[in-house]
This record gives structure tokens, sequence and C-alpha cells, in this order.
């Protein structure tokens, strides 16, 4: 039997993207997000309207996606909650958002100077894909829309050494563990693996425990 809650997020599993971006000062700015898919040589990322990420791709028309491992939690989780921009909206005062420039140094992770775009790479990241933004579009029935689509493509692919399968030019998807965000919980090989700041700002429930809590 199906039932029609009437689902307050639709974040049934997408991997984490550590995405860095250039402010407007200059200074690099390190965002998560997980609403992303890729299709031959380009990907299409999710953002709010309001995020200083969004100004920044609007702006400077490149980022770098940062694809962290699952191993890589704490870094990521650091970042929740937090944002480069100094003007934080009511709604997400509310949620436990705080003002945040050093990004990098707060997830603890180290800038590396990217080949072909401006934003810095994301040291620790197995993978690294360097982007120019395509194009943008408002998502929602505002003419401004509540989030924006960016499409991207990528210019250059860094993997991590130990992942890509010996003479060819592919990843090792046994290998490779990347981070999940289900219904802004983490996941890694399958499981919750870490308490997450986003799901309490969004006050989203566990009805269950995890495999590992049992």
């Amino acid at each position: 039997m199906h039932v029609a809650p009437g689902l307050k997020v639709l974040y049934f599993g997408t991997p984490v993207v550590l995405i860095s971006s250039r402010n407007e000062d200059g200074s690099a700015n390190l965002t998560p997000m997980s609403s992303a898919w890729w299709l031959g040589q380009f990907c299409v990322i999710g953002l709010g309207a309001t995020a200083q990420t969004t100004a920044n791709l609007l702006r400077e028309r490149e980022c770098v996606l940062n694809l962290p491992s699952s191993a890589m939690v704490d870094a990521v989780d650091r970042l929740a909650l937090t944002t480069a921009n100094p003007v934080i909206s009511e709604n997400r005062q509310q949620q436990g958002y705080r003002f945040e420039r050093e990004k990098f140094k707060l997830a603890g992770l180290t800038e590396q100077e990217s080949e072909s775009v401006s934003p810095p790479r994301a040291a620790e990241c197995p993978v690294h894909l360097e982007c120019r933004v395509v194009d943008s579009y408002p998502i929602g029935t505002d003419p401004e829309g509540f989030a924006t689509a960016f499409q991207l493509e990528v210019l250059r692919a860094h993997v991590a050494e130990e992942l890509v399968i010996p003479g060819t030019h592919h990843v090792d998807p046994v290998g490779w563990d990347p981070l999940i965000m289900k219904f802004c919980e983490f996941f890694g090989g399958g499981r919750n693996i870490h308490p997450s700041r986003l799901a309490a700002g969004w006050q989203l429930p566990h009805a269950r425990q995890s495999p590992s809590d049992e």
C-alpha cells in the first residue's frame, strides 16, 4: 500500500558536492550542495536564489565541483548552516545559519590552484571538476524563483590516482565511496554515518535507527 504524505523535501539521495567559487572581494568560498546530476561533460546543479555561491556563479561564471568521499563527512558537516553572505534572512536565522567568510579554514581543507578556472580546488577531495557556467535558469513560480539551476560544462577533471582503473580513463566504482545525502542526512556505503546539522536545522525527523546504530 502507498500513502501520499505530502513530502516536505525530495532529497531521495544525491552525491554531496563542495562548490568552490570566488567572492566579490576575490576570496575563496566553499559551500556544500546536494542537488546535482551529470550527463556527458555537462552538469546541472541547483542552489538557493539568495545563496552567496549563486551570486558568485552569476558574476564570475566559473567554479569547481569538489566531490568528497564518505570519509570526509566531518569536514562537510562543519560547513553546514554557514553562509558567506553577511545578510542572513530571518528564515535562515531561525534554522541556525551564521556568517562565515573563511570556509576552507572552517572545514579544515586546503586550497589548491586550479588549471583552467580561478576558484581553487579542495585538495583533500578525491575528485575535482573545473567548470564554466553555460547558462542559468530560475526555478519556481516567482519571476526570480526560489532557487537557481546552473548548467555547467566540465573543462577539466582531476581524480585521485588510486581511484583510476590502471590503463584506462575510468573511475573504479568499487573504490569510489561518495558521500551521499538522503533527506538532509549523511550516508556512505549505504549507512547513515554522521549526525547532520542541516537536518537538525531543517527539523527533519528520524523514523528508524540506522543499521550502524542497531
